[in-house]
């Protein structure tokens, strides 16, 4: 895994999600997880279908599942030439075409084009992790220094609500129904051509 920047926080990529976040994501969904997409050795989420390399690259696999959870690297992967970004792109148009349930674990990033794109117009609500370091678990191991960024987790469906219940314990979490957004994005006008196809979103979105 990598930090939301350009800088690599370890050679090891495999920094899996601490317990305490797995068993809240399988509360959300009635103890099970459908698919990992971003699977490890190391992981510890169980889910009934895990996507892991080099078999499987979960980015350009099919997510059509009932609930997705994802916590995918959080850089550049210079081997395959891909991002977080593509990612992001990747949660939202699965979303979209299986009207599926999908929670990510993230950096924030507020201010950058894929959240804009991918998140505010698209997702269903947000918890802001209150961890000061959120120590993942890396190579098989607890970490005891923690992530050196804020990470949060994202919810893509039509149950915010249960989401939310579970999730207000670990930060403060946010709904996104009814989020008003800027009519006119510039900021998007300059994005790279997406991996996936997307619809265009409303100035304003419900539901």
């Amino acid at each position: 895994m990598m930090s939301a920047g350009r800088q690599s926080i370890t050679e090891n990529k495999d920094w899996c999600t601490p317990e305490k976040y797995v068993a809240a994501v399988k509360r959300v969904w009635g103890g099970k997880i459908d698919l990992d997409p971003c699977s490890s050795i190391y992981s510890i989420v169980n889910a009934k279908t895990a996507f892991l390399l080099p078999e499987k690259n979960g980015l350009f696999e099919e997510w059509d599942y009932p609930t997705v959870y994802v916590n995918p690297p959080y850089g550049n992967d210079k081997e395959r030439g891909t991002t977080i970004r593509d990612w992001f792109q990747k949660i939202a148009h699965s979303h979209q075409k299986y009207n599926n349930e999908i929670i990510a674990l993230v950096p924030v990033a507020t201010n950058t084009s894929h959240w804009k794109k991918y998140v505010y117009p698209v997702a269903s609500s947000i918890c802001f992790l209150y961890d000061t370091r959120l120590k993942f678990i890396i190579g098989g191991t607890d970490d005891n220094k923690g992530a050196p960024m804020s990470c949060c987790t994202i919810y893509y469906g039509k149950n915010p609500s249960q989401f939310i219940d579970v999730f207000s314990k670990f930060g403060a979490t946010v709904p996104l129904n009814g989020i008003k957004l800027p009519e006119l994005n510039p900021t998007l006008d300059d994005m790279q051509i997406d991996l996936f196809t997307l619809p265009s979103f409303t100035k304003i979105r419900i539901g």
